[in-house]
């Protein structure tokens, strides 16, 4: 399984409109964050999680020729705004998109999308297939997903377990509960927004102490802000083990 990171920023992605500061201006590469997301491709299932306001971009500039299913987090904007552009997949697929979401996020998904819901379907509107999802396993192809509840703030957000892998975003709080699902990972995703304290996101210092008390052999932050700090400057501070995610990073897993 090959898991591309589609995008590491934050809600605002990095460089920030309007921005000045050294991160925003920064040429290097590895600072330009664009919303978080990243693709799952398996021998038989390719799955994207989350379609921020970046998916047409994210999808064009990692050449997806084929996607089979849309996993999500939670219903804030940058996670689920790109949902209109999977019609391309429909129309080249002739198919419609699975869309596994649960009871909150399909509700924001018939708000802010309402014509792909309507009785009357205009001709070119996205096509979904909607499977309801919980804290339950479940199976897309060969991929099996265990859900992990954390909490954005109070907002309960979904992140996932795929065999040795951990995906989370958005997380401030989680319980022990949860904890004991991502134990064993060997490879740890994980948001870290910025050094000073955030009612809603890890912080750098918070994201470090989780990844020790979790023991991934890798850890990788992601979901990050222009406030964190230039990426090759956080880099070099980081413990062993740990590393920053940036766009268009690929692991095996």
């Amino acid at each position: 399984m090959t898991v591309t990171f589609l995008g590491t920023g934050t809600s605002q992605g990095v460089p920030v409109i309007a921005c000045n500061c050294a991160v925003c201006k920064s040429v290097d590469k590895h600072d330009k964050r664009l919303r978080s997301s990243i693709l799952i491709e398996a021998d038989d299932k390719t799955v994207v999680i989350d379609t921020g306001p970046d998916f047409r971009y994210q999808m064009l500039r990692a050449d997806v020729q084929h996607l089979d299913a849309v996993v999500y987090t939670h219903e804030h904007k940058d996670h689920i705004a790109g949902m209109d552009d999977i019609r391309a997949f429909n129309f080249k697929q002739q198919q419609p998109m699975n869309i596994y979401a649960d009871s909150r996020v399909q509700a924001a998904l018939m708000r802010e999308f309402p014509y792909v819901f309507a009785e009357f379907k205009y001709p070119g509107i996205p096509q979904v297939n909607i499977h309801p999802i919980d804290l339950e396993p479940f199976d897309i192809g060969s991929i099996h997903f265990i859900p992990i509840e954390v909490l954005h703030y109070k907002l309960p957000v979904l992140g996932y377990r795929i065999n040795d892998f951990t995906y989370v975003t958005d997380a401030k709080t989680i319980s022990d509960t949860e904890k004991q699902k991502i134990l064993g990972s060997k490879i740890l995703v994980i948001n870290a927004l910025q050094k000073e304290n955030h009612i809603s996101h890890f912080t750098l210092d918070e994201a470090i102490a989780f990844a020790r008390e979790i023991g991934a052999e890798t850890t990788y932050f992601t979901h990050i802000s222009h406030r964190l700090g230039k990426h090759a400057d956080v880099a070099a501070e980081l413990p062993p083990g740990i590393k920053l995610a940036y766009d268009g990073l690929q692991l095996t897993i």
